[in-house]
């Protein structure tokens, strides 16, 4: 039988570079101390410890078990905290049996590794990855049950068109999961009513339709505020309403004033503007260069001169959102948040701020620049390009006569940038930019809006895919054959036995091995080394993280708010992304991560504000939208709405600028019909959804219930109890000091009834 394990502590004993021999040794001694004082608190917290080699160098794998008389006390301890917090819970002063009652496994691996890392303050252990206690403690982490995930697997793929209920999930991984997995099902589901309103206006309607972009915004606001309430009554069911009460404190806390707290969050605002202009400087470089200059260059490569731009979107936008995140993470350290929770609000809101403006930024500069003021921008590129005393003019013939001075002459002899100011009369002759306006208008391409839009609802999407799934089977076998392994794509999330076998341990035979008691012995090694082969497998994952799942479904949600009034066909990608995101999530957590750490919570978090954000962001978008681009001559176009002409590009004499700020005006009106429409959607959901619900009335239930339970059986909850009456009614007179008769001669009666009999 393989060990039980509940926790798995990474113990780095080297720094893992080159050290001289005194280094060395100051180093060995600081981790021995560092390491036996690990084991002496974890197992004077009365845990079961033990440390055994990992596969890299310098690294140790300090394997945790909880006994159960120490989980009895956990469990005891979080019901009083629970109870203290006003937290649903049982009767605080019952202790739970175990055995009649067991724990789920999210909740028995929640209160383990709450109680090792948690400060002392708050009764843990304070072994906490990152402090500066415990520098070498590089994380903890859970290992997978495989047999619950061949399960989960199973289960996806035999429910081919159906959905998986979730109640397994959050005995597995925790509520954060659970409610992740509630959500995108959720969000699935409320996408098939869009869908059908969108294939129906895209093959039935004219493009741009007021009708399509009411129906659009009145479906986002309805899906926000119903998950709010959902989530609502998610919390309730499982007990987590309230959660963040009881949710302990960071070991990298430290007091602080309440001022210097705001003063902190509010420095990060300059940082986060810096980088977000710096970013749309680059963004909107990229798109001038690819909407406009390459169209007019026509030079040799001109086939290729396509592809410069996503080159230059890889080469830089990567790079400058890695080096925000390392500034961001910095000053989410430095704003000193007291909970994991808000820690992970606050990185949450600065990291999607600028993820947000590379998804839409794009499709933004094309809705609202490329359409209605092409023209004039091409003629400026073109002004600009083609003027002698330009700058870029000047330096690009520069750089354009040393690369072509390199290349064949049968390559560069068809062209000749200066053809028109030598005049030769050889004929025409080719240059390597188009330099007639009629020519670089008619480049200009009148369905690009849709175009986007196909390639983030649809190309985008699958390359994410293919990155979350696809590509770790790659880099592992990369690694392995680095590794001097061998070619192996198998996942090391897998059962013990899984892999190709270059890795496995070979069994050592021995003599006497017809013993009975060597053999028990020797399979028992060998499933320990099975079992710790398993255990390194996953140790090598990566830790899986929630933003990066909510961060992919909020911004398909923003493309679908904000832009589907360009191509309506958006909310039916969207919603088979989403069944086979169901499953794809479903199959990373168990192959290419390691098992998330369960915890606790009530809500998505900041999440929900960004939904509602992008719904009110998605009101300006769409009222701008139809304003500007929706056909005046109501006429049906041939075609769909993909094949449409924009009425400004067709029109070239249309004054754009109106145009804009008279969109402008109607945003501005649409928002304040947003907050209305908000109002009266949230109301009446309340109405429908919460109040006098069967969650609701639990909820009330709750909150007195279990104080009343505990106030009883400490016998102050009645003034009178049952044996102060029997002893009252035997009791006679009146009080001590005064007559008896007074208080025994009642005349109430007498006189009620001399009233009867005079009636």
């Amino acid at each position: 039988m393989a060990p039980q394990v509940d926790l798995v502590l990474l113990f780095r004993s080297s720094p893992g570079k080159v050290l001289s021999k005194p280094q060395a040794r100051e180093n060995a001694r600081q981790a021995a101390q560092q390491y036996t004082r690990l084991l002496e608190i974890l197992k004077n917290g009365r845990l079961h410890a033990v440390g055994k080699r990992g596969e890299k160098e310098g690294q140790l794998l300090v394997l945790v078990h909880c006994p159960e008389s120490t989980l009895t006390r956990l469990v005891q301890r979080e019901r009083y905290s629970d109870f203290l917090c006003g937290l649903p819970t049982t009767n605080p002063t019952g202790t739970r049996d175990l055995n009649s009652e067991p724990l789920s496994p999210a909740d028995r691996l929640r209160l383990v590794h709450t109680y090792i890392t948690s400060t002392q303050a708050d009764g843990g252990l304070g072994v906490a990855p990152g402090s500066s206690d415990w520098d070498r403690v590089e994380s903890v982490m859970v290992l997978h049950d495989h047999e619950f995930n061949d399960a989960w697997i199973r289960a996806w793929t035999t429910r081919q068109l159906g959905f998986v209920k979730f109640d397994k999930i959050r005995e597995q991984f925790g509520e954060a999961v659970a409610l992740y997995f509630h959500f995108l099902s959720f969000y699935t589901k409320h996408l098939v009513f869009i869908s059908a309103v969108g294939v129906f206006f895209y093959f039935f309607s004219l493009p741009y339709s007021t009708w399509y972009s009411s129906i659009l915004l009145v479906w986002s606001v309805t899906f926000v505020e119903w998950w709010r309430i959902k989530q609502r009554i998610l919390s309730v069911r499982w007990g987590t309403k309230g959660s963040f009460r009881v949710e302990k404190r960071r070991a990298q806390y430290t007091p602080l004033a309440w001022w210097k707290k705001d003063l902190r969050m509010l420095a990060s605002l300059p940082v986060i503007l810096l980088f977000a202009s710096v970013l749309g400087v680059i963004l909107t470089g990229i798109f001038i260069f690819e909407a406009f200059v390459t169209q007019l260059y026509t030079g040799p490569g001109h086939r290729f001169i396509g592809f410069s731009p996503t080159v230059l979107f890889v080469a830089l936008v990567p790079r400058l959102l890695a080096i925000y995140h390392s500034y961001a993470v910095r000053l989410t350290n430095w704003e000193n948040h007291g909970h994991q929770s808000t820690h992970e609000a606050s990185l949450t809101i600065k990291t999607f701020s600028l993820s947000a403006i590379v998804a839409y930024l794009g499709i933004a500069l094309s809705a609202f620049v490329y359409v209605p003021f092409g023209e004039e921008v091409m003629a400026s590129v073109q002004a600009y390009l083609f003027h002698e005393d330009s700058p870029l003019h000047s330096a690009a013939r520069t750089w354009l006569a040393t690369v072509f001075s390199a290349l064949p002459a049968n390559v560069t002899a068809p062209f000749n940038a200066t053809a028109d100011a030598k005049g030769t009369t050889d004929g025409p002759k080719r240059t390597f930019w188009e330099r007639d306006s009629g020519s670089a208008r008619g480049k200009l391409s009148s369905t690009r809006l849709q175009d986007q839009m196909f390639a983030f609802t649809v190309t985008n999407q699958v390359v994410n895919t293919f990155l979350e799934i696809g590509l770790p089977f790659i880099l592992r076998a990369v690694d392995s054959v680095r590794s001097g392994k061998g070619l192996s794509l198998a996942a090391p999330a897998a059962g013990a036995g899984s892999g190709n076998g270059n890795g496995k341990k070979k069994r050592v035979m021995f003599e006497d091995q017809t013993a009975e008691a060597e053999a028990e012995r020797q399979a028992q090694l060998e499933e320990e080394r099975e079992f710790l082969d398993r255990v390194n497998r996953e140790v090598a994952l990566p830790d899986y993280t929630l933003f990066a799942d909510y961060s992919e479904m909020v911004t398909q949600f923003g493309y679908v708010a904000l832009w589907s009034t360009i191509w309506p066909l958006a909310p039916v990608m969207s919603l088979v992304n989403n069944w086979l995101e169901l499953r794809s999530d479903a199959f990373k957590i168990t192959v290419h991560v390691r098992r998330p750490i369960p915890t606790r919570t009530d809500t998505i978090g900041p999440w929900l504000d960004t939904l509602t954000f992008l719904t009110w962001l998605g009101a300006l978008t769409n009222s701008a939208l139809v304003y500007l681009f929706r056909p005046r001559d109501h006429c049906k176009p041939l075609g769909t709405s993909l094949s449409h002409s924009h009425h400004h590009l067709s029109q070239p004499d249309a004054p754009a600028e109106d145009y804009l700020m008279s969109a402008l005006l109607i945003a501005l009106a649409a928002s304040h019909g947003y907050i209305l429409l908000r109002t009266l959607v949230r109301h009446t959901l309340e109405r429908i959804l919460w109040r006098g619900s069967t969650e609701e009335r639990e909820a009330e239930r709750v909150e007195t219930a279990v104080k009343e339970q505990y106030l009883r059986s400490l016998g102050v909850a009645d003034v009178v109890s049952a044996d102060d009456k029997a002893a009252y009614a035997a009791a006679e007179g009146g009080p001590a000091g005064e007559s008896s008769a007074f208080w025994t001669h009642d005349e109430g009666l007498d006189e009620l009834s001399r009233g009867t009999k005079d009636a």
